[in-house]
């Protein structure tokens, strides 16, 4: 397996922090590309799978958009975009707030549900990234990325 250095074509970094993080943007770049080309074959981007994702996890109660915003991966997504997309596909459909008529929720419709059932079901595909990684491995993983979320947070 090539190296970061390899890779990139770098041969050296200014101290093992900095190898760090470009290895963590390097990785995250070809994580989303690696997301993109799959989730195409759905008809899907990576930010409209994450919406579908949250609107599910509402069901049957619907969402806001600023609550889809919120809680996307993505902070500088579209969201307002992406649900329009997403209801032309026919994947979540506009309903009336009933305690506010002039605001407008979304939600997901048995198309929406049927996708990420369909995604859900070739689950293995999308671990794909992780198939050199042990459960510890993934555990140091996630605790060591999780250091580098809590100081960008801070």
């Amino acid at each position: 397996m090539p190296s970061i250095e390899q890779l990139i074509k770098q041969s050296t970094f200014s101290d093992e922090k900095h190898k760090a993080i470009i290895s963590v943007l390097y990785t995250a770049n070809a994580l989303n590309g690696f997301h993109e080309k799959y989730f195409s074959q759905y008809n899907l981007t990576t930010q409209q799978y994450n919406a579908l994702r949250i609107l599910r996890g509402q069901h049957p109660k619907p969402a806001t958009v600023n609550l889809i915003r919120e809680r996307m991966m993505d902070k500088m997504s579209d969201a307002s975009r992406i649900v329009e997309r997403l209801r032309k596909a026919g994947f979540v459909e506009r309903v009336v707030n009933k305690l506010d008529r002039r605001a407008v929720d979304v939600q997901i419709t048995q198309k929406g549900l049927d996708v990420l059932a369909e995604i859900d079901e070739h689950d293995e595909k999308t671990d794909i990234p992780t198939k050199y990684l042990n459960q510890q491995d993934a555990k140091e993983l996630s605790r060591l990325i999780g250091k580098m979320i809590d100081a960008l947070v801070e």
